[in-house]
C-alpha cells in the first residue's frame, strides 16, 4: 500500500511512488482547470492512468467528476492545463484517438425504435478494427436481444448495450459514467462483472462512480474530487484508511450510561438506536470495550467490529469543502 502524503494546491506535488510502476502511464491529466461561467467546475486536477487497470474517480455531485472525463475524451476544452492519451492530444489529435478511446456517458440515449444490433453494427462502422457485433454482444449476454428496440430495453439491458458501443471500436481505452446508476442490486453486480471481463481483455478502464461498494470491488486506484480538486489519491484500501479510528457496535445485558462509556481507554464517540450501542474510537477497541464493561458485570452480545471504510473516508475527507488541502498519493 502506498504512503499518503498531504498536499498544498500550491505545492502542485503529487508524484510519489507509483504502486504500480511497472505499468505504462497511457493517460495523462497535468494542473487541468474548467469554468462555466464563474462556477469552477473542475481546479488544478492532476492525476494519471496506468495501462491494464481500473482507475476510478468518485466524488459527490457536482463534484466535477464528468467535467474531468469529458475533458480526457475531447468532449470539453480544458481552460488550462492539459491531457495526453498515449501522448496525444484530446484536442488536437481527435480524430486518431477516436480509434482507440471507448466512452460511455452518463446520460446515453439512442433513437427508440433503431434495434439493438443496428446500434452496435452502426457505431462499429465508425472504427477502423472493430470487434465483430454479433460476437461482442453474445460475450455481454445481450445477443438475444438484438433485434430488440431500444426502448423496450429494461435498465440493465440498455447499460449493457451502452458498454457494448463504448467497446465495439475495440478500444484500449473505456470510460464508463456512471455506469450503474438506477440498477437493481443483481444488476449491478452483473455489470460489476462485465467491467472486470473489460479489464481482462487487455483495456484500461476510467471508471466514474458515486458507489463505494462499487469502486472498493472494481478499482485498483481512486481519485476522489470534491469541488473540482482532488482531495485523495491512491488506493481503495489506502483512501479508505484515512477514515482512522474503529468501531464496536453491541448489545449490553444491562443500561450502560455514557460516562461509563466514555471512560473506557480509547472510546472517543457513542451512539444509540433502539438496544444497539455503536462506539467509536482508537486501539484495540472491542478488546477494550469487552474487558471494561465485563469488569462491571455487563456482558455483550451481537457484538460487530470493524475499522474505517472507503464510506467513512468520503465523509471525512468531503465533510471539510474549503478545498484548501489536497491528499494525495500514488499516480
Amino acid at each position: 500500500m502506498a504512503n499518503i502524503q498531504i498536499l498544498t494546491k500550491e505545492s502542485g506535488d503529487n508524484t510519489t511512488a507509483d504502486i504500480q510502476a511497472n505499468r505504462k502511464c497511457v493517460v495523462n491529466v497535468d494542473h487541468v482547470r474548467k469554468k462555466y461561467g464563474t462556477t469552477v467546475a473542475v481546479d488544478d486536477v492532476s492525476f494519471s492512468v496506468n495501462e491494464g487497470e481500473i482507475f476510478g474517480i468518485i466524488g459527490p455531485n457536482g463534484a466535477g467528476k464528468t467535467t474531468t472525463v469529458e475533458c480526457i475524451s475531447g468532449l470539453r476544452r480544458p481552460d488550462s492545463g492539459s491531457v495526453s492519451i498515449y501522448g496525444l492530444s484530446p484536442q488536437q489529435n481527435r480524430d486518431k484517438i477516436r480509434n482507440f478511446l471507448g466512452v460511455q456517458l452518463q446520460e446515453s440515449t439512442l433513437p427508440p425504435k433503431i434495434k439493438v444490433g443496428e446500434a452496435v453494427s452502426l457505431f462499429a462502422s465508425f472504427y477502423p478494427n472493430p470487434l465483430d457485433p454479433s460476437d461482442l454482444l453474445e460475450s455481454l449476454g445481450i445477443g438475444n436481444i438484438k433485434n430488440s428496440t431500444f426502448k423496450k430495453l429494461s435498465g440493465g439491458q440498455k447499460q449493457r448495450l451502452s458498454i457494448a458501443l463504448a467497446l465495439v471500436g475495440n478500444p484500449k481505452i473505456a470510460i464508463l459514467d456512471e455506469l450503474t446508476t438506477g440498477l437493481d442490486p443483481e444488476a449491478r453486480r452483473e455489470t460489476w462483472t462485465l467491467i472486470e471481463g473489460i479489464r481482462n481483455r487487455g483495456v484500461t478502464v476510467i471508471l466514474v462512480s458515486h458507489f463505494m461498494d462499487e469502486v472498493e470491488r472494481l478499482c485498483d486506484r481512486l481519485a476522489l474530487i470534491d469541488h473540482g480538486i482532488v482531495k485523495a489519491l491512491d488506493t481503495p484500501e489506502a483512501i479508505a484508511a484515512l477514515a482512522g479510528g474503529n468501531r464496536v457496535r453491541f448489545v449490553p445485558s444491562q443500561p450502560v450510561d455514557d460516562k461509563t462509556l466514555y471512560a473506557i481507554p480509547g472510546v472517543n464517540q457513542i451512539e444509540r438506536k433502539e438496544r444497539y450501542i455503536t462506539v467509536k474510537g482508537t486501539g484495540d477497541l472491542a478488546a477494550s470495550v469487552i474487558n471494561s464493561l465485563g469488569k462491571i458485570g455487563v456482558h455483550l452480545s451481537d457484538i460487530e467490529a470493524r475499522g474505517g471504510n472507503l464510506d467513512d473516508a468520503f465523509v471525512k475527507l468531503t465533510r471539510d469543502s474549503d478545498g484548501s488541502n489536497t491528499l494525495g498519493g500514488s499516480q
